[in-house]
């Protein structure tokens, strides 16, 4: 059974963009925010959920399962994943 997968992302991010390619291509199913894309109340009660597992609060922030990737790092999200 594949762990859950979550990603904050920013929509015009480069790193951002890359982890969603590879989620994709690895058909991996995963829930996404551009947090960029969000207003008022919304982007900040998102955010304050970003920080809890990434103080820094850089994009993308990725969860898999317990485990918290910050940045695209392709070898740590297919180790996470078990691909």
């Amino acid at each position: 059974m594949q762990k859950p997968v979550k990603i904050y992302t920013l929509s015009t991010c480069v790193h951002c963009k890359a982890a969603k390619k590879l989620l994709n291509a690895c058909a991996v199913a995963y829930e996404f925010i551009d947090v960029d894309l969000l207003a008022g109340e919304a982007q900040r009660t998102v955010l304050e959920d970003v920080k809890k597992f990434n103080p820094e609060c850089s994009f993308p922030t990725i969860i898999i399962g317990d485990k918290v990737i910050v940045g695209f790092m392709e070898n740590e999200i297919r180790s996470a994943l078990r691909l």
